[in-house]
């Protein structure tokens, strides 16, 4: 596989993610972004703990949607992420009804 070949692969990945994406958005409350992923879910847990004389977050996610082109299956019950760098939480304005 060619250079050129990987980075069309890796294109048309992004782009059918994207695309998922957009069709998944209504159906969650809120977009966590992380340094590592960036995640829809529903409900969003947030602690701040201590060791020794580091801070991080450990953040529960349940109800979630995961952008990661390298996983097989996106939707996942259940995420736990711990991580000393910064969290972008977003609440998502209710889909309108008319």
């Amino acid at each position: 596989m060619s250079e050129e070949d990987l980075e069309r692969f890796e294109t048309d990945v992004e782009l059918k993610i994207y695309r998922e994406y957009r069709d998944v958005l209504p159906m969650f409350r809120y977009v966590v972004e992380t340094e590592r992923r960036f995640y829809l879910a529903n409900s969003v847990s947030i602690s701040t703990k201590e060791s020794g004389s580091a801070v991080y977050f450990e953040i529960e996610l349940e109800d979630a949607w995961v952008w990661d082109m390298y996983r097989p299956a996106r939707f996942v019950k259940t995420v736990k992420v711990m991580t000393f760098r910064d969290i972008n939480v977003e609440e998502l304005e209710p889909p309108s009804t008319i």
